[in-house]
């Protein structure tokens, strides 16, 4: 069957006029007379329709990307709005690397002790996997006397006796688990949410969405202290994927707070200056040449870096902390502890810095030399009582903490069973499937406790 192509079909005339009739125009030999509005389409009116609603919307939003991208590459870490009002805007995370044992500090277990000695019901081991126990592990009682305080009625053994002020300041979150049951992939998974490095950690997602106020000071800062560094390291507070402008920078605890952040000797001020703008200048030119967003974060960190040689050691200079406060936290100027971090926390907190990590060693109390749930457990627990409650204490009192979030747990918890270490039952293995965290500030319900159901 012969067809007629769609266009001649389409150049009919319509009702047997001709098209110039059929609108009612005249029209000169050889030009095109226009669609009819009556037969016009959408695709038309988008075609022809570039300053319509449709392309004014399309505009500013482009034009809104579009500065999103240079402010971000101007300044990475410049404070951006969130969509929803927050009632948080910075983090302390208190990080007790080793995994602390929730049976010793935070949950009395007369039961255990009851049973202690005996052999596992089949149902809490069945299925589940550990680091070191054997199938011959005995349940291990606790031997610490534990008290109900406050309000919230929150049980606290004698280890924690200054977590005491603290039971009705902060939530208590019970019953925590993870998937992971051995350090440095659970610390990892704790910090990124994944247990191999290579995913951006917390702070630096934090950072990377809403930048950070400070603007002398780095917006994610790390502190350490205990005996050594936490296991998987530096991947704890990488950016991962993300520009390197966000992942964490490691101050150290006395001396330099950064190595080699002091000017050379011979250059002063002016010349050091002068440098920065240089190697600035050269920077932003080859960033719009490439467009390389690391160009971006060196040109950042230069700047960052001129600027702390002045924030830093003031930052870490607590002369100007009054005693009060020193004996409120057991810090001493110019040592190296984990009350001196927690109240350098403070001090970032209020020069704007968005995300701080203090990650204290060493909570895994296995049972042997250096790992008890005696002496060892006493020790630990020492460390960070007093300045762990003194932080909480003194956010609230300078109004810090209804905008601060301050986070205190490790990466799992320790099991109800004992391990056996040199021939002696003196420690617990690690445990995902129970642990203690408390939370405090930033809007968690004060005096609340969350338990799994």
């Amino acid at each position: 069957m012969n067809r007629k192509p769609l266009g001649a079909r389409a150049s009919r005339p319509l009702h047997g006029k001709s098209a110039s009739q059929a609108d009612g125009s005249r029209f000169a030999a050889g030009e095109t007379p226009a669609l009819p509005v009556l037969h016009r389409t959408r695709r038309h009116f988008f075609e022809k329709c570039g300053l319509g609603l449709g392309g004014i919307a399309l505009s500013q939003m482009l034009a809104e990307e579009a500065g999103a991208k240079v402010d971000r590459a101007a300044d990475p870490m410049a404070p951006r709005r969130s969509h929803h009002g927050a009632k948080a805007k910075n983090v302390i995370f208190l990080f007790m690397a080793g995994g602390p044992s929730h049976l010793e500090l935070f949950e009395d277990k007369p039961m255990l002790r009851k049973y202690h000695g005996q052999a596992p019901p089949e149902s809490l081991v069945k299925g589940k996997r550990f680091a070191f126990l054997g199938n011959d592990a005995k349940l291990l009682g606790g031997e610490r006397k534990f008290g109900t305080y406050g309000e919230s009625r929150m049980t606290l053994s004698e280890l924690l006796p200054h977590h005491r002020r603290i039971a009705d300041e902060v939530c208590w979150l019970r019953g925590m688990k993870t998937d992971v049951f051995n350090h440095g992939p659970a610390k990892l998974f704790m910090n990124t949410g994944f247990q191999v490095p290579g995913r951006p950690s917390m702070g630096s997602w934090v950072t990377y969405g809403i930048g950070s106020e400070s603007r002398d000071l780095p917006g994610f800062v790390v502190l350490q202290s205990g005996p050594r560094g936490p296991r998987a390291g530096n991947a704890l507070w990488s950016a991962g994927f993300l520009p390197s402008s966000y992942q964490g920078v490691p101050f150290r605890g006395s001396g330099d707070p950064i190595l080699n952040l002091a000017s050379p000797a011979g250059i002063d001020a002016e010349r050091q200056r002068d440098f920065v703008d240089l190697v600035g200048e050269l920077n932003r030119e080859r960033l719009g040449v490439t467009g390389d967003p690391e160009i971006a974060t060196r040109i950042s960190a230069y700047e960052m870096a001129y600027r702390m040689q002045t924030s830093a050691p003031e930052l870490m200079d607590l002369s100007g902390e009054s005693q009060a406060t020193l004996d409120l936290y057991g810090a001493t100027p110019g040592g190296n502890s984990y009350a001196n971090n927690c109240l350098l926390a403070r001090r970032l907190i209020e020069r704007g810095v968005r995300f701080v990590q203090l990650y204290h060693t060493d909570w895994d109390h296995h049972g042997g030399p250096g790992q008890t749930l005696g002496k060892d457990l006493e020790k630990v627990c020492g460390e960070v009582d007093q300045a762990s409650t003194a932080l909480v204490l003194d956010l609230k009192q300078r109004g810090l903490l209804d905008d601060t979030i301050v986070v205190w747990g490790g990466e799992f918890g320790r099991t109800p069973m004992g391990e056996t270490r040199d021939n002696k039952v003196g420690g617990r293995d690690h445990h995902i499937d129970a642990f203690t965290m408390w939370a405090a500030g930033g809007g968690f319900r004060p005096g609340g406790m969350y338990v799994a159901r």
